[in-house]
């Protein structure tokens, strides 16, 4: 029963192109800039090696912002696919 129902939701699968890799990029983009006026302390310890080519981010704020940007960009990506933009 409950395989049916995952086989009649399922959609084509989704097919890489340069569409999808710079609309991944454009989200981690975004998570930055909007972590960079969130993050309470993004020059949290241990520095990156080059904190001006950072944005004065430490480790911590920067994976945390690539993360973020990962979570946003598969959901903008996977809800595009749906309405067939993709």
């Amino acid at each position: 029963m409950l395989t049916s129902t995952l086989l009649a939701a399922a959609t084509t699968p989704l097919q890489w192109s340069p569409a999808v890799g710079v609309t991944m990029i454009l989200c981690n983009i975004l998570a930055i800039f909007f972590g960079k006026f969130t993050i309470k302390y993004p020059n949290a310890e241990p520095a990156l090696p080059s904190n001006q080519f950072f944005g004065g981010f430490g480790a911590p704020a920067l994976l945390a912002t690539t993360a973020f940007g990962h979570i946003l960009g598969a959901g903008v990506i996977l809800g595009l696919h749906n309405l067939g933009r993709f």
